[in-house]
This record gives structure tokens, sequence and C-alpha cells, in this order.
């Protein structure tokens, strides 16, 4: 399974304690993750295996649409400031729809994210 996180400035330490509350989940069943570029930084700080693509302004999240256009997301993890402006809200929209489209699961908060990691180990 391969799970893409994405988290925009004031929420990035949020995504890496979720991934660090999720630690045994995510090893138990050999989840990959892809991120957007800072994210994935991040992440790889905490020491996290990820796919860094680029950063969200710069087409990470756009690049993240198109692999779950093509199918190679499972799952979608965006912890979003909905409180900011960001200039790349197009193409956060279009992953959104995306998801949608494509049936793909999309949590945009811990509480969600948290619900639909847990629902895998059931």
């Amino acid at each position: 399974m391969k799970i893409a996180i994405i988290a925009h400035d004031g929420k990035k330490a949020e995504m890496v304690q979720f991934l660090n509350t999720h630690k045994d989940i995510l090893i138990s069943k050999g989840i990959s993750l892809v991120s957007t570029g800072t994210t994935g930084q991040k992440a790889k700080s905490a020491g996290y295996e990820v796919n860094a693509l680029k950063s969200g302004p710069l087409g990470g999240d756009a690049q993240i649409a198109a692999l779950v256009a093509e199918g190679k997301i499972d799952m979608v993890i965006f912890f979003r400031d909905p409180l900011a402006k960001h200039p790349h809200e197009p193409d956060i929209f279009m992953l959104m729809r995306l998801c949608d489209v494509y049936d793909v699961p999309l949590a945009t908060n811990p509480s969600t994210a948290s619900l639909l990691l847990k629902g895998l180990n059931l």
C-alpha cells in the first residue's frame, strides 16, 4: 500500500507526530510513503523512508494528483491549514477532486487519518 502524506507549513510537526503515533501500523502493513518535498524532508528527519517529490507550491500537489489518477496511490493524508491562504490552491483542489473521482480515501485532519489507518488493522 502506498500512502501520500502532505502537510501545510503550520501542520508539518503535527504530521510527524501523527506518523510517530501510528508507526506500528505503518511498519506492520509495509506501507510506503510518498510526499511533497518539505513534508517528506520532515518525515525523513524523523526516521521515515519517504519518496519526497517537489514542494507543494512548486508542483508537488500536482505530482501526487497525477499518481492518484494513475492508480499509484491508495490513500492521501493531507493536513491542510484551512485558515491560511495558499498560492497553489488550484493544485490542492485538483488533488482533492481526483481523490473523489478515483475513490481514493482522503483524510484532511488527524482524527480522520487515524480512523483510516486503524481500519487497515481490522
